[in-house]
């Protein structure tokens, strides 16, 4: 159904206007740079962040956990939008202290490392107040371990210029601290050579770690806002906005937004000055209309309209894959095809197409995918992308095609070369889904079970920070979709992994029972759901299983 036809009151059009904010946000994200932050911006304006606040909020934590490296980048951009909405600069602060908490309590030293980055970024761009940088910093080296002082050595390269100049007594005595540490020697010699370049890096003032490079100085100091939190505050991190929401108002705060836009963006100016701008052509010498079509004609020579470059790419990629003994070969050739920026896509696509064209899978196509999603973001975020059009579009498929796919996106899971987020497109129910779809998750989450083992994928899909990524996988909004993945997963073999929603639609089932239902249609069937949600679960099951006995005998 178009869009503009669609009621705006409507479940329907809300859910696809919240796709595409999605989709938009996350494009946005991904592609932002050093050189195109100052045009990144106002395109993400143009997005409504009001709504899509926690959307925005959880696009940057997970880019900047896979891009350590950008995350100066990444605070410059939230500095900017904390100037006009203090809101999001806030949320996003409750998140990455929150997150940093939990990390160093489950001994993630990876992911504690790139947090703290964060935490320094956003005190270099004052998002964060400095006396955050001392708490984070007294915390890490009260009792000292390899882990705690290796994470304070890197937070304190990346803040250690702001400290210097907005609190140096404060950072005087924490280097105080580093050297009784180092005095002392109870700790692995790997860590004390980071101290000792720390000290060194502190004789030069930081000068390899910029507080706020100059590019990336957005800010006026009068219009910074700097919030105050503490490392132990006890904060709501609000994770249901990151989760689509009915909103009976919904065309009243697309108003609201439309004219806090026109604030931000100041549309009016900017058409009083185009109006302008086009009268004065009007009075303009003929020698600037003589000017004109020759400067068209050198615009028109330089777009190749055609494409024919593309499609000479795509050919080129084409028999590069087809032609390589091994992947390694392959990998090697692709990258020597000097691939511009934005063109990721056209080898992922190209290396989809051509997975999907064997007769049976090969492994071949999962390790190249794998060696492009870890030698550069840019690829994973095409493969992301490209798991959400083949899942969106997976009833066009065969069912040889579809299986090689599951089990491509599969490798490239397992390996860890793929984010697990990709999950958060998938929502089990029998509404839903199509038989073709339900094939496509049965071979992917056996592939992943295969390689992981039951134990491990289970540990992967109970994450409590991924809830909301797998909250589609396993519903809990009301009865009907909960029995229908447990019916589903059961079906596969895999019921290892619904134990804990047996659970709970056993011990809670009043509860439950009260819960609205996710679709409008749902308001009609919840007087009977415990009946007609266990029939047509079952029938779901059924055509699962018989997916699953075609499916047994195939095998790599």
């Amino acid at each position: 159904m178009n869009k503009d036809d669609m009621d705006k009151s409507s479940q329907e059009y809300q859910r696809m206007t919240w796709d595409a904010l999605r989709k938009s946000i996350n494009g946005l994200i991904n592609k932002v740079n050093v050189s195109n932050i100052a045009n990144i911006l106002p395109e993400l304006f143009q997005e409504n962040l009001v709504r899509g606040r926690g959307l925005l909020v959880r696009s940057i934590m997970k880019a900047q956990l896979a891009s350590p490296g950008f995350t100066h980048i990444y605070a410059a951009l939230v500095a900017v939008i904390n100037t006009k909405l203090p809101e999001n600069g806030e949320l996003l602060l409750k998140r990455v202290v929150h997150r940093f908490r939990r990390a160093l309590k489950r001994g993630d030293k990876v992911v504690a490392i790139a947090l703290v980055r964060f935490i320094a970024h956003l005190v270099n761009q004052q998002v964060a107040h400095e006396l955050l940088a001392l708490e984070v910093l007294a915390f890490l080296l009260t009792s000292p371990t390899d882990d705690s002082v290796e994470v304070a050595v890197n937070f304190t390269k990346e803040c250690g210029q702001m400290l210097a100049e907005l609190c140096p007594e404060g950072l005087r005595a924490n280097f105080e601290v580093f050297r009784s540490i180092l005095l002392e020697g109870d700790i692995d010699k790997r860590v004390q050579y980071t101290i000792e370049g720390l000290f060194a890096i502190r004789k030069g003032k930081f000068a390899d770690y910029p507080a706020v490079h100059e590019q990336l100085d957005l800010v006026e100091a009068n219009d910074q806002i700097t919030h105050q939190m503490g490392l132990d505050d006890e904060v709501d991190i609000e994770d249901k906005l990151d989760i689509f929401r009915f909103d009976p108002e919904f065309e009243k705060n697309e108003r609201m937004w439309k004219e806090i836009k026109k604030e931000l963006l100041g549309e009016d100016s900017e058409a009083e000055d185009g109006d302008d701008e086009s009268g004065d052509s009007g009075d303009s010498d003929d020698s600037d209309d003589d000017e004109a079509p020759a400067e068209a004609t050198t615009t028109m020579q330089i777009h190749d309209f055609s494409e024919q470059d593309l499609v000479n790419l795509r050919r080129t990629i084409y028999l590069t894959i087809m032609s390589s003994v091994s992947h390694e070969e392959c990998g090697h050739k692709l990258l020597r095809l000097n691939i511009r920026p934005g063109q990721e896509k056209e080898i992922c696509s190209m290396l989809i197409e051509c997975c999907s064209q064997e007769r049976t899978y090969q492994r071949y196509y999962g390790l190249l995918g794998q060696r492009f999603c870890l030698i550069k973001r840019e690829y994973q975020c095409a493969f992301d992308d490209a798991f959400a059009q083949q899942y969106a579009t997976i009833h066009r498929l065969e069912t040889n095609k579809l299986r090689n796919v599951a089990k491509f996106f599969a490798h490239l899971l397992f390996s860890d070369a793929l984010p697990w987020t990709v999950f958060e497109y998938i929502r089990l129910s029998e509404e839903e889904t199509t038989s073709s779809s339900r094939i496509f998750i049965k071979i992917l989450c056996q592939e992943l079970a295969q390689h992981l083992g039951l134990g491990k994928l289970k540990e992967r899909f109970m994450d409590e920070y991924m809830t909301l990524t797998f909250a589609g996988l396993f519903p809990k909004e009301n009865p009907r979709s909960m029995r229908f993945a447990i019916n589903f997963f059961t079906s596969i073999g895999l019921g290892g992994l619904t134990v804990e929603l047996r659970e709970q639609l056993k011990n809670a089932p009043k509860a439950l029972m009260n819960a609205p239902a996710p679709s409008s249609s749902s308001d009609d069937s919840s007087s009977d759901s415990s009946s007609s949600s266990s029939s047509s679960s079952g029938s779901g099951s059924e055509s699962d299983s018989s997916d699953s006995s075609s499916d047994s005998s195939d095998s790599d």
